[in-house]
């Protein structure tokens, strides 16, 4: 059993800083000695263009990937796969993927079409993390169903924490039809600015309305334009900025991840032992 940690980052709210925090946390990994693959599931490209890489330029993607496996073809997934100077490996994305939300409606096995993309790959890394489209059609429902967990970004504003009710119905949905191991491993508060009475009460909402039932990171990540000037930059905030308090702050979340990580490997292997 392959012991690679798939991650999806997710919110159907756009803004939220779900890219931001999958190229982040991928680049702490990898920092921390982990062997990392980002996979940049929405057709705007924005992981993609954070890390440097221009993806209309490209004629090998997840688009291209994802339809070789609808049309039951085996595609040489490393072909595509892009190595980072930071030590992270990436599966780029173009504006070839937003046609896959039309193609999946009528493939076969349409809901695992991404999970057969990484499968030959998966043991190459330690964690794979998934960069969702802030939407909830089929090509996230693919990105949830090949993930072992969730990571939900929440902006502390009111409006993207009332979308939180159905997103976790939707990982609701995912569990029960198409991956029924899928957890959430936790809500990220992102873009906090501690000073304002707003996001202090939204995230104590969040942890009255959510806590009980679901975990919420210690880390915070703070708002900050160190972190936007890194993205436009096409480096993580540890190669632009190491001492700024996001990086601070995702390399916390980083920690906190990789707990999450040895705690599962724990149960399993008390699990098969078994």
């Amino acid at each position: 059993m392959s012991e690679c940690k798939t991650i999806a980052i997710c919110n159907q709210k756009g803004g939220v800083g779900k890219t931001t925090t999958a190229l982040n946390l991928g680049a702490g990994l990898a920092k921390a000695g982990k062997r990392v693959l980002l996979v940049d599931c929405d057709p705007q490209s924005d992981l993609t263009s954070a890390l440097g890489i221009e993806g209309e330029r490209l004629e090998k993607s997840l688009g291209s990937l994802m339809y070789q496996v609808t049309q039951d073809s085996r595609p040489i997934v490393r072909d595509t796969i892009i190595h980072h100077e930071e030590g992270m490996d990436l599966i780029p994305s173009n504006l070839d993927l937003s046609s896959m939300e039309s193609l999946l409606v009528n493939a076969m096995s349409r809901e695992k079409v991404l999970a057969s993309v990484l499968k030959d790959v998966k043991k190459d890394y330690d964690y794979i993390l998934i960069d969702c489209m802030p939407s909830l059609g089929m090509v996230t429902i693919n990105a949830l169903t090949a993930a072992d967990s969730v990571i939900i970004p929440v902006q502390a504003q009111y409006l993207p924490a009332k979308g939180m009710t159905q997103l976790l119905k939707s990982i609701n949905m995912v569990r029960t039809h198409t991956n029924e191991g899928l957890n959430v491993a936790g809500i990220v508060m992102t873009l906090v600015d501690s000073r304002t009475n707003l996001a202090k009460e939204v995230i104590n909402t969040i942890r009255t309305n959510y806590g009980l039932m679901l975990r919420i990171f210690d880390t915070q990540i703070p708002v900050a334009v160190k972190a936007a000037e890194a993205t436009k930059a096409g480096k993580s905030i540890f190669a632009y900025d190491a001492d700024s308090k996001p990086a601070i702050a995702y390399e916390q979340l980083t920690k906190e991840v990789m707990k999450l990580g040895e705690r599962q490997k724990r149960r399993d292997e008390a699990s098969i032992a078994r």
